[in-house]
């Protein structure tokens, strides 16, 4: 079993804090993997409009930032 500590004193996990912290740990996983593809495509976008021969500021006009 996993560890925990709570207010300066560690015990072991129950199955169901264990099981919790699984599902949180997954999620997290989860929505830093959606972050890094989002970060990707909006790269990806990007460097197909320098492709097109648009300048930064004419990318940045057209996503609104």
């Amino acid at each position: 079993m996993s560890k925990i500590q709570i207010n300066d004193v560690v015990r072991d996990m129950t199955a169901e804090e264990e099981n919790q912290y699984n599902l949180d740990n997954q999620k997290n996983i989860e929505d830093n993997e959606k972050a890094i593809l989002k970060n990707n495509k909006r790269n990806s976008g990007k460097q197909k409009l320098r492709d097109l021969g648009l300048d930064d500021d004419e990318i940045q006009a057209l996503m609104g930032v």
